[in-house]
């Protein structure tokens, strides 16, 4: 199978490479992870002017109708820089939720807004007892004359300490674990009732708790059919995956050149370490296993637009697994070969191995996907 870029792809992957070498090194990116804000708001601006948040959204709401293929492609680029502005949050997960159930008037109200970077969203789908299950909602929306009110608690909210709207999963009929039965609706962050609090994740990311608390939000507020929301809720966990994963391979692209690059130069007994036949062979083995992740995340990718939920899911499963496995271990190695530099805060590859493990713990682990494979697999996702 051939996962070579198209002419288009390459320039747009050539230039938000090119934009990302201008706008992040490593000690700029500490000063604005350190920041109030957390990411750049001028990057943010940049991004929108090169298209980019609109990549994914449909050319009648000022996008560029581009496929999940796409959207990994820059992913991959924003995982090489380990970019803080919160694109997965906003235009995968929050724009993702909009395009795929809102109305034609619920797309034209918000969609442009997120294209030209002049409206951050996030998607308020996870809950503390839920662990990774999706479908685990405790949180209500209970009809009150034309209105909803939403009452319950929202977990690791990805942008959610930044955003102006929300993209919130309620229950508003059946048990606590029924798929049937759960709606979409976008809150207003500053609305009365809506308390977030906002704090940094381990790799630098924002993120926020999330309570509503007899939370008033008109019917024009609930995206598609009341009831309805579960395939568009695990079709924009599987985009927002794919993308993640494009990140993971972006950063693992990353360690390697650093390891490799550490390997030519560092010096010992008179010779540089990558002399050394057992740090060959251990080089050898990272580059192998990211050759075999890139190949499941482009698999991945060309499968996270399609309605065939138990396809996609494999696909997305299969690659989210190994990626978070072997991620991990080959970020250990490559910490291994730096030596006592490798274990040090202030070099960049700490950052890198960060990516990777905060990614690993996104949407799903390991041991969440390997099960979730087994049941696609047999038919019972």
């Amino acid at each position: 199978m051939d996962f070579s870029y198209s002419e288009e792809q390459t320039l747009l992957s050539n230039s938000l490479r090119k934009l990302l070498e201008d706008s992040y090194d490593a000690d700029k990116r500490r000063k604005i992870a350190a920041s109030e804000r957390g990411f750049s708001d001028e990057a943010w601006t940049r991004y929108a002017e090169l298209g980019l948040l609109g990549l994914p959204l449909p050319e009648s709401a000022g996008g560029f109708g581009g496929t999940a293929i796409d959207t990994m492609i820059a992913s991959v680029e924003l995982g090489r820089a380990l970019a803080l502005e919160p694109f997965v949050a906003t235009v995968v997960m929050g724009a993702g939720a909009i395009r795929l159930a809102g109305s034609p008037e619920q797309q034209e109200a918000m969609l442009p807004a997120v294209a030209e970077g002049k409206l951050k969203l996030a998607a308020a789908l996870g809950e503390p007892q839920a662990r990774f299950d999706l479908d685990d909602v405790s949180t209500t929306a209970a009809k009150a004359g034309a209105d909803y009110v939403l009452n319950g608690r929202k977990a690791v909210v990805l942008g959610g300490d930044s955003a102006d709207k929300l993209v919130v999963s309620a229950r508003t009929s059946g048990g606590a674990t029924d798929r049937a039965g759960l709606s979409l609706f976008v809150v207003e962050a500053s609305a009365a009732g809506v308390v977030r609090r906002g704090y940094q994740l381990v790799d630098g990311r924002g993120a926020a708790e999330v309570t509503l608390s007899d939370v008033k939000v008109p019917q024009s507020a609930r995206l598609g059919a009341e009831g309805g929301a579960w395939p568009v809720i695990e079709q924009v966990s599987d985009l927002a995956i794919s993308a993640l994963l494009g990140e993971a391979i972006g950063a693992w692209e990353r360690i390697n050149e650093l390891t490799l690059e550490y390997l030519k130069t560092r010096q010992q007994f008179g010779r540089t370490i990558g002399q050394f036949q057992v740090l060959q062979h251990r080089m050898v083995d990272l580059t192998l296993e990211y050759e075999h992740a890139k190949s499941l995340v482009y698999l991945a990718a060309m499968e996270a637009d399609s309605t065939a939920a138990s396809q996609r899911g494999r696909a997305i499963a299969a690659a989210k697994f190994f990626v978070d496995d072997k991620g991990r271990q080959c970020g250990e190695h490559a910490i291994q070969m730096h030596g006592g530099i490798g274990m040090t805060q202030e070099y960049v590859l700490s950052d890198y191995v960060k990516r990777l493990a905060m990614i690993s713990h996104t949407l799903g682990d390991s041991d969440h996907h390997l099960a979730r494979f087994a049941r696609a697999s047999t038919g019972k996702a």
